[in-house]
């Protein structure tokens, strides 16, 4: 399982359920759009501290980010 990819999935979810966009996330969190955008295509690898404020911009728990969802590997 690609943990890249996974959490990028599920940030992606989680934001378009709330309705919000890259941009109002990164408005939220302090993420930059493109790191946004990187990291719900799998192309970055963050932190346990960007998965917490990540979460906490969602509304979200850090264990929503990191569970397994229908396309794990």
């Amino acid at each position: 399982m690609d943990m890249r990819l996974l959490v990028g999935r599920n940030v992606k979810r989680i934001r378009t359920a709330r309705g919000l966009t890259q941009e109002e996330l990164a408005e939220r969190s302090g993420f930059s759009q493109q790191y946004l955008s990187d990291l719900e295509r799998g192309r970055r690898n963050p932190t346990i501290v960007s998965l917490w404020e990540l979460a906490q911009a969602l509304g979200a728990t850090p264990v929503d980010l990191i569970t397994p969802d229908d396309h794990a590997d």
